[in-house]
């Protein structure tokens, strides 16, 4: 799942101006999207009033959709560049082909992580016969520019590590978290955790001072750090934290999304991240030519056309808030 809206504006993201280098407690609002004709997500970043998290700089909350008599997810091969895209899911299954070749089926709590490096394309969708609900999230990591450049490549990690303590389990999506590592590759110091809590549990995970962070919600009650964070919103946590406080009212399940501030400039324009507008430029002409982003193989359906390019010249800044 990626950026379809047909309207696309350039986000313009990266830079340390605007870091939060102490602790706080931001919570931010989605922004509802429809995605084709029966799906609807929720955009936490980029934000009216936060764009990135470390190098997270794309979140997508959906679900639990009903889908059983539904298409569900139906999203038609599109391009990208200069990031990586991580598929998450909670419930439901999503069938995954790229033009490098790549044909996987992607389930709960199984890592899909596609780089696009300089130029990859991309189908998601619902296999035909599914499960009937769906719910995930959909996030894109901003690759520094030593790697942005790198082969386009896919990684699926069905067997992840798992850091337990009482009333809480903590699956590793990315980078590390209290000595367990993904074998996820990561270009930045990151991290991607999904903690599973049960319903009273009173917990303080560990944290990295250098670390800026948030937490998002995806099921249940819980409170970060004394904030109650309802499914599909996020509480932005900023710097300078050693550890950080959960408690679940109910069984809940959350996102703890991290990394070192982003330093680099960027400009975000429909699915693609570069660092100058001839590189936008050049990246749309190339996907409505049919060239540089390769063939998506075996999908039932036309590719998506890019959208216009803004009057106004992009150009890349820093933590606009």
């Amino acid at each position: 799942m990626s950026n379809l809206e047909r309207e696309a504006v350039p986000s313009l993201c990266g830079g340390r101006g605007f870091v939060v280098a102490e602790p706080v407690r931001e919570l931010l609002s989605p922004r509802k999207v429809k995605l084709g004709e029966s799906s609807e997500v929720r955009r936490l970043l980029p934000n009216l009033g936060r764009r990135m998290v470390g190098a997270w700089c794309f979140v997508d909350h959906y679900g639990p959709d009903d889908i059983a008599d539904e298409p569900g997810m139906q999203v038609a091969p599109h391009p990208h560049m200069g990031l990586q895209t991580v598929s998450w899911l909670h419930q439901g299954e999503v069938l995954h082909r790229d033009s490098t070749g790549s044909l996987q089926m992607i389930r709960p709590r199984e890592l899909g992580l596609m780089t696009s490096g300089g130029a990859i394309s991309h189908s998601e969708e619902s296999p035909r016969s599914h499960a009937r609900f769906l719910h995930g999230a959909q996030l894109w990591v901003a690759l520094p520019d030593g790697h942005r450049h790198t082969d386009p490549h896919f990684e699926h990690h069905a067997d992840l590590p798992v850091v337990t303590a009482q009333g809480v389990n903590a699956t590793l999506i990315l980078g590390s978290l209290d000595g367990a590592t993904s074998p996820g590759t990561a270009y930045t110091p990151i991290v991607g955790a999904d903690l599973s809590l049960a319903g009273g549990a009173d917990v303080r995970l560990p944290l990295e001072r250098d670390f800026e962070y948030a937490v998002l919600a995806m099921s249940g009650e819980v409170h970060v750090d004394g904030v109650p964070v309802l499914p599909g919103s996020m509480l932005y946590l900023g710097c300078g934290r050693d550890e950080l406080p959960l408690r679940a009212e109910s069984d809940a399940s959350v996102m703890l999304l991290g990394g070192e501030p982003f330093e680099e400039e960027l400009i975000m324009f429909w699915n693609w991240i570069g660092r100058t507008q001839e590189e936008i430029e050049q990246a749309r002409r190339d996907w409505m030519e049919g060239t540089r982003f390769g063939e998506v193989k075996g999908y039932d359906g036309a590719p998506l056309p890019a959208p216009e390019l803004p009057a106004t010249p992009l150009k890349p800044r820093g933590r606009v808030r």
